[in-house]
């Protein structure tokens, strides 16, 4: 049993800078995972193999060429899975979370809440979501984002309570269902959200970046939805979209 308690509410602007931290936390800490999984790849390890064999050579039996010849490879591929999560991030700042008031908290439709937990007798923010309104042809439905728990919080439940809040809040607006988008190495996060019945209709390797840090950084971009409603017969809801990191 956790031995927090967790009340969620809705964004308050004095949350800004809280939640841009943890915005900021909740982005680039999946640059890691991304990292080794893309290093763990066979083409990048055979790569690295016969780089570090090339410096081997070239320096005269070298293994600290060798050694150094493979880390330049290894840092190539950090930096281009790193990129791509801080272009992400420079577009979220100037899209959606530019003005969090205006965005979400003026529009019905739309959505922003915070966690908090009792901290030391203080009342600390620990986590977040968003759900943003869309309209397509056979209705409404909710795009989900920014679902960042803090890490000493994790495994404690609230990641389950911010969905839960999602989900009531699309049944509240008549949401026929809800969609989110994330990338591949996010391994707890779409665990998460099967847990809860999404299910992955689609994926694309375009991340926004430059074409050759998306092919290097092997990072795919997937979308998942979970029915809310069920359309009258005859209405048919599009399963399958292109999708980007935006």
């Amino acid at each position: 049993i956790s031995p927090f308690q967790f009340s969620i509410r809705e964004y308050r602007p004095s949350d800004e800078h809280v939640v841009m931290s943890l915005l900021r936390d909740g982005i680039f800490e999946h640059v890691y995972p991304a990292f080794f999984k893309a290093m763990s790849h066979p083409d990048h390890v055979g790569v690295a193999l016969s780089i570090s064999m090339a410096g081997y050579v070239l320096g005269g039996s070298s293994y600290f060429q060798a050694l150094l010849f493979g880390s330049v490879w290894a840092g190539l591929i950090y930096y281009c899975c790193h990129e791509i999560y801080e272009g992400y991030m420079t577009r979220r700042l100037s899209a959606d979370m530019a003005n969090i008031q205006a965005n979400y908290l003026e529009n019905p439709d739309n959505g922003f809440w915070v966690a908090e937990a009792d901290v030391n007798g203080h009342s600390k923010v620990v986590g977040m979501v968003a759900v943003m309104g869309k309209n397509a042809g056979d209705g409404c439905y909710g795009e989900m984002s920014h679902m960042v728990v803090a890490f000493p919080f994790r495994r404690k439940n609230l990641g389950s309570q911010l969905m839960r809040k999602a989900l009531d809040f699309c049944k509240e607006r008549g949401h026929a269902h809800l969609v989110v988008d994330v990338s591949s190495p996010q391994a707890a996060a779409i665990s998460l959200y099967e847990k809860f019945g999404f299910v992955q209709t689609g994926s694309n390797s375009n991340t926004h970046a430059n074409l050759w840090f998306s092919r290097l950084a092997r990072i795919n971009l997937l979308w998942l939805i979970k029915l809310i409603y069920h359309l009258h017969i005859g209405r048919t809801i599009n399963l399958n979209k292109t999708i980007v990191l935006n």
